[in-house]
């Protein structure tokens, strides 16, 4: 006879296969859209299908060259100028963010410098940045940054900085001290002894932060919607323009380029997936 916990073993992974099949549920939508012709799509023509019954690559085509094979559509602007737009800006602003929210963490978490600098930086990442979007696009266009890769990507460093500094002030806690006084005391100073010592010894977390931190710009719309009208539009906000007037709004090319988008931050995971296994879990063992 099958006892109690066993039964409840049972209902443990029923749940979790459920919610792992919600949770995917609009991903396979998305992937078998891609792959559909526009009459299998478009729904003033046909009924939705869950999964396509003339596979085809014409979505895919539509954003890359601007033409819908066999259908009067067409558009102004292709993928490629807003995809290459959001791997430089949001790598940029990456870069800028992790850097800055690295050196800052470090100086707070060892030598106590501005205590209260925490607070305020929190209170800059709690605070929406859209709230101050009028503002900030009469300073940039002031200083000439609107629908530029530096302005678009500064600001994605500034407002992504909070979330860089409270991540790597957490690991800089958990790290041992004992071991960069030890470096100390053989002659390191405390420059060498950051960039020998501590950045090695924190390269998982700091690969943590840096993902976390380029998936919230990547994923950028109301910045990007804002500070870029034409040249450095970002995929998200040029996904909003994929329409037509023939088919109206182009949910097979929404989600071609829904997959593409997907990929950086999936690829970028893949390959630092075993420091961001130890990211993840850097401090779970208390010294």
């Amino acid at each position: 006879m099958i006892q109690g916990p066993i039964w409840q073993i049972v209902a443990k992974y029923i749940a979790i296969l459920a919610a792992v099949a919600v949770a995917l549920l609009p991903i396979v939508w998305m992937v078998t859209m891609a792959f559909k012709p526009v009459f299998e799509w478009n729904v003033a023509t046909t009924d939705l299908q869950w999964l396509p019954k003339q596979p085809t690559l014409a979505n895919f085509e539509f954003i890359f060259t601007g033409n819908y094979p066999g259908v009067n559509a067409s558009i102004d602007r292709v993928a490629s100028g807003p995809i290459f737009a959001s791997l430089m800006c949001a790598s940029l602003g990456t870069l800028f963010a992790v850097v800055v929210g690295t050196f800052a963490a470090y100086a707070v978490s060892r030598f106590k410098v501005m205590k209260s600098i925490g607070l305020t930086v929190l209170q800059l990442r709690l605070f929406p940045p859209l709230a101050v979007m009028v503002p900030l696009m009469v300073m940039w266009t002031y200083l000439d940054l609107i629908d530029t890769w530096f302005g678009l990507s500064l600001i994605y460093g500034i407002v992504t900085i909070p979330f860089s500094f409270w991540l790597m002030l957490t690991f800089f806690d958990e790290f041992p001290r004992e071991i960069e006084e030890a470096a100390l005391v053989e002659g390191c100073s405390h420059w060498r002894v950051f960039y020998r010592v501590v950045l090695p010894m924190v390269r998982a977390p700091l690969a943590t932060t840096m993902l976390f931190v380029f998936i919230l710009n990547w994923s950028d719309y109301g910045v990007a919607l804002f500070l870029t009208n034409r040249d450095w539009v970002t995929i998200p906000v040029y996904m909003n323009s994929l329409s037509s007037a023939m088919t109206g709004h182009m949910y097979g090319a929404k989600a071609a380029l829904g997959l593409i988008a997907a990929l950086p931050p999936m690829i970028l995971g893949m390959i630092i997936q075993r420091d961001l296994v130890r990211g993840l879990t850097f401090g779970a063992l208390k010294r």
